[in-house]
Parts: C-alpha cells; structure tokens; sequence
C-alpha cells in the first residue's frame, strides 16, 4: 500500500523526474561489450550455481542445513580468491520469542583491490520453509522460469553476487579498494545475531547492495523499506471454577480483551505507523477461569523515533486495567528498523538507472515504504552513505504456498547491472 511521501522526498523526485524528462534515448550509452560478454558466459554456471543452492533445505531453524550451505558458500568465495570465514552468533545476540537455540552462522569474504572504495555485499541463505518441504518442490526449470524452494528469497541473492565477482574476475576489474561480501542465515527471523555485524560492516563501507529480489512484474530497486516490531503482551489473572466460584478467579482473557480495545487505534496512516494485534490465545479449560492470556501485534513504521514513540504510549496505556488484580507484562521486539531515504541513495539509484539504459531496458526506482522488512536497514543504520535493495533477481511466490521461481531472462541485465555499478562507483563515476 502507498505510504505518506515526505516533503524532501518529493521535491528530491520532482528534480529527478525533470532530469529524466531531459534524457532523450539517444543520451544512453552503449553496453560495455566487454562486460556484457562476459554476463552472457555465466548464465549457464548461475544457474547450476542456483540449483546446489536450493538442493540444501536451510530453513532459518535448520542448523544442520544452514551449516551445509554455509559450507557451500564458502568454499565458492574461497575459489573466487577471497579470505573467508565464518561468524558465529554472538552471545549478546538480539532474542525474539522465535529465535532458535542455534542461529545459523555467517559467512563472511574480503577481495581486496587496487583502488579505495570500498563495497559491500548482503544476501541471505536462510528460508522460511519447514525442513521436508523441499522434496516438494525440487529445483527445475520451465522455459523462462526456474523453480525450487528458497530460489528467490534468497538464494538467487547469493548466485548473483557470486557471478558478479565471477564476472569482475573474468574481466580483470581490480580498481575497487575492498569488496566484502556477508551471507547470513538468520535474515528470516528479523537478523538476531547478523544485525551488529551489519550495521558496523553497513558503517564501514562506501556502498551497500542487498541483493533481495525484484518482483517478476516490476524491475526495480528500493530506497526505502518499512520497520518491523511486534508487541507481545502477557496476562496474568487466576484461575477458579468456571461453574461454581467464577467470583474467585480474576478472568485473564477479559483483561487482555481490553487492553486489545484500547490500544486498537493506535496506528498513525500521516507518520506510516501501522500497529495491528493479530494473535491471541488464553486459557486451559472450558470450565475454568483462564489465568492466563497472551496477545501479539505487528508493527510497521517508516522513522527509527517512532519506535520509542509507540512503545512508550503502550506502556502508558496497559496501567489503565479492567480487572483489578490481574498483571499485564508487555515486550516490544525491534524486529529490524526501516531502511530510510536518503539523498546519496537517489545519487546511486539514477546511475543505476542510467547503466540499464544501456542494455535498453527500464529500471524503478522506489522510494515509497513496503510492507516488507529488510537486512539492508541494518546496514544502514549508523551510516548516510548509499544503502540500496533488490539486487537479486526477478522472482515470484516467496512465503507463499504458490511455486516459487525466478526469470531465467533477468539473469544477465542483472550481472550487468551489479558489475557495472561496482565498476562506476569504484572508478568515482558515481555522482
């Protein structure tokens, strides 16, 4: 759904817009053959890429098979010449109430160049899917399509910054200072031990692409994603005898219906702010008054202040009881934050547009806030240099119960696309 634009926003896209109207087809330039060629020889290797990839089931509690293809990427930075590791979580991890036991390791790989620049690279190897699910939809392709679970969300993610240094290997592109490339295998569960190394490697570079998919109907890259939270509130009453001394217990389930009542509108559509109570549950027997009662919302917000915002206002709120007696406990999970617009996002995301230009194919730039979180925020969280999403591929069905695939005829515009950009940025061709 469309959010509120700010002010600068729009008058960073009104100038934008004029600069575009100025730009006839003749003012684009030519591919670089040289890159170009290149892209075309790892179409074929991509995809044998994407189907080891999606043959290893790595959902986000899945440490076996996170540890798998954890291993798998490594060794492939490996052969590409980079010095990798891997990053365990760390012990002051960030847990949620679905953080597993045993967070998926990182991998973590430096390439170092001859120039200054320095570039980072963010996918991610974690599914949502339960383990078992994958031999129901096993890698395969059809036409233009190649399918198999995880394929778009984000395994093509990691093929595609796998290529693209293939590709600046294969052409000899060595001008950048560093390239880093992160792979996380807790993106699916909100980043709980990824995030701190994130921000600080977001806050070391010059430039961050975080290769989340395009939708297959909108080739496009983001400058701004929403935050997510939730709120999880727990009530604590006693429990009697429904039938014969209900006077006895203190009804948690009527304390936590109230407490859902008055703090129901507290969502603010001019700030982006969206607060939802979407579970509930309570109670043990049909014959007893429940003593317990939980409830949880989902948060969305545009600005990291409106965070403090709203829980503040919640905590205020949930003093005013029903039932005298009873306890209301609430926590507030930052999730991630939201990936906020920035002017040197807009800088990077016109060039973009202008190297797509060259192979004749148009590109969105959006900065209107999804509903969708992102890894890209945490990156950007303690830094104004450029943070962009939607590096991957154009794919479709993620998190749903539709086949999951991606666009076979995406492969090349977009390792031309990243390649290209590596090389502009790095050579200081980027303003």
């Amino acid at each position: 759904m469309p959010q509120a634009t700010h002010p600068f926003r729009r008058l960073a896209w009104q100038l934008f817009g004029a600069a575009l109207l100025g730009l006839s087809a003749s003012s684009w330039a030519a591919p670089d053959a040289t890159v170009w060629a290149s892209v075309q020889q790892q179409k074929q290797p991509l995809l044998g890429t994407l189907r080891d990839l999606v043959a290893i089931e790595s959902g986000s509690g899945d440490r076996e098979g996170l540890d798998r293809i954890s291993q798998l990427i490594f060794d492939r930075l490996q052969a590409l010449g980079g010095q990798v590791q891997f990053i365990e979580a760390p012990a002051n991890a960030y847990r949620m109430q679905d953080t597993p036991a045993h967070i998926g390791r990182m991998v973590k790989a430096t390439f170092k160049g001859e120039g200054s620049k320095k570039i980072l690279l963010i996918a991610h190897m974690d599914t949502v899917y339960l383990k078992g699910m994958g031999a129901k939809q096993p890698y395969r392709v059809e036409g233009n399509k190649a399918y198999g679970l995880g394929i778009g969300d984000d395994k093509a993610g990691i093929a595609v910054i796998l290529h693209t240094l293939a590709t600046l290997q294969a052409i000899n592109f060595k001008a950048y200072g560093q390239i880093t490339v992160l792979i996380n295998g807790d993106e699916e569960i909100s980043s709980p031990a990824s995030r701190q190394t994130l921000t600080q490697l977001g806050q070391e570079h010059d430039l961050t692409l975080s290769h989340e998919g395009s939708p297959v109907n909108s080739d496009q890259l983001s400058l701004a994603t929403a935050g997510i939270a939730a709120v999880n509130l727990k009530v604590t009453g006693k429990a009697s005898h429904a039938g014969s001394a209900p006077e006895r217990g203190l009804n948690a389930i009527y304390e936590l219906s109230h407490q859902i009542l008055q703090t129901r509108n507290f969502s603010d559509p001019s700030k982006g702010v969206k607060m939802n109570w979407t579970l509930i549950s309570g109670g043990t027997n049909r014959n007893v008054i429940p003593a317990e009662a939980t409830a949880a919302a989902d948060v969305r917000v545009e600005r990291i202040e409106d965070y403090a915002n709203l829980e503040s206002k919640i905590a205020s709120t949930i003093q005013n009881t029903l039932i005298a007696g009873t306890q209301v406990a609430m926590t507030f999970e930052k999730r991630r934050p939201p990936l906020e617009f920035n002017p040197a996002q807009l800088v990077v995301g016109r060039h973009a547009q202008k190297i797509y230009g060259e192979i004749d194919r148009p590109l969105k730039i959006l900065d209107s806030v999804a509903g969708g979180g992102t890894d890209a925020a945490f990156a950007a969280l303690n830094t104004q240099n450029p943070v962009l999403e939607r590096f991957g591929l154009l794919s479709f069905g993620a998190h749903s119960n539709d086949d999951e695939y991606i666009l076979i005829d995406s492969i090349e515009p977009r390792l031309y696309l990243a390649t290209r950009l590596i090389m502009d940025f790095s050579r200081g061709q980027v303003r």
